[in-house]
């Protein structure tokens, strides 16, 4: 055989060999696990890298492996390995870690405020204080919608012990709010903006009113995971970024996703997404402030809210990834 063919066989043998090793690298590499919350607009930009093939362009194989009622259901799931990154409310999972349920870290914000207080179209009540005697739906105990009711109660002086709180998940609040089951709810986005536009229910109050800014939900990913695969990870987070940006500059489809995600309809979505703010940037203070109140409720207790914020909130693939 002269020189020229054996190169070209060289060539070839390094070839198969260098695809075979790639193949059987990617064939042992399990799809990334990833959870999020059934028809909450705060988790859009999850939707959207699904929809425009963000993850596909990443190289990764993401499953949709749960979507979940309320943040309490899908910190259980983490708790039982069956999730790798989520979307979720930033209240149940610092609860979750806090009590040892589960060991997760936040890589990066999903949205400010989002959530609203609401009462029947013609409810006499006006004011929190009303609230007195009163039933009032949560979504959950420990979820972002109850610490914001508890933080509302505080700033009206309003003992909560005065005030029946129940548990209801959002789908069911609007119906419940037009019979005497319950006086109020607390809900994220986009059932506050359904109940009005269905001529159900009246905005008592934002979340925007009871706490500026306030960090909602986040993007979480298992301890464990972030150890054994923080490659993606990285890219987990840069697709979150990339679909943020991408939301954030076009809100027309955008919404176009968010109707066919929740099945709503484009007054109601677009009423919704006004109410949220999306963001990747993680608010270190306000998750001490989560830290804080929710110790104060005793959901939870923590010795030392700075070590455990500097250990929950792991915000360096971000900074990679932006630069700040």
């Amino acid at each position: 055989m002269d020189t020229m063919g054996l190169r070209f066989l060289s060539c070839f043998f390094c070839l198969f060999v260098v695809s075979v090793l790639y193949h059987t690298a990617f064939a042992d590499q399990k799809p990334i696990r990833i959870g999020y919350l059934q028809n909450d607009i705060h988790q859009l930009a999850c939707w959207v890298a699904i929809e425009k093939g963000f993850y596909r362009a990443e190289g990764l194989d993401v499953q949709v492996a749960g979507i979940f009622k309320a943040g309490p259901e899908e910190m259980s799931a983490f708790a039982a390995r069956a999730l790798d990154m989520g979307y979720v409310g930033e209240a149940p999972a610092t609860t979750a870690v806090a009590n040892g349920v589960a060991r997760v870290s936040v890589v990066a914000q999903v949205n400010t405020e989002g959530s609203g207080l609401m009462v029947g179209k013609n409810s006499a009540v006006h004011h929190v204080k009303d609230l007195v005697g009163k039933i009032v739906a949560v979504p959950g105990h420990s979820t972002v919608q109850d610490f914001l009711l508890k933080k509302a109660f505080l700033k009206s002086e309003v003992d909560q012990k005065s005030v029946r709180i129940i548990v209801l998940k959002p789908p069911e609040m609007i119906g419940a709010s037009g019979t005497d089951q319950i006086s109020a709810f607390i809900a994220w986005e986009p059932y506050p903006a359904k109940a009005i536009t269905m001529g159900a229910g009246r905005l008592l109050l934002s979340s925007r009113d009871i706490w500026r800014d306030h960090p909602c939900c986040v993007l979480v990913a298992d301890d464990r995971f972030i150890a054994e695969r923080p490659d993606d990870v990285r890219a987990m987070v840069r697709v979150h970024v990339r679909a943020t940006d991408y939301l954030n500059a076009d809100t027309g489809e955008a919404l176009r996703i968010a109707v066919k995600y929740t099945g709503m309809d484009d007054e109601t979505l677009r009423l919704a997404m006004r109410n949220v703010r999306y963001t990747y940037e993680i608010s270190r203070e306000g998750e001490l402030e989560y830290v804080r109140f929710l110790s104060g409720l005793r959901y939870i207790n923590v010795s030392d809210p700075e070590s455990f914020v500097n250990r929950f909130l792991q915000g360096v693939f971000l900074k990679e990834i932006t630069g700040r």
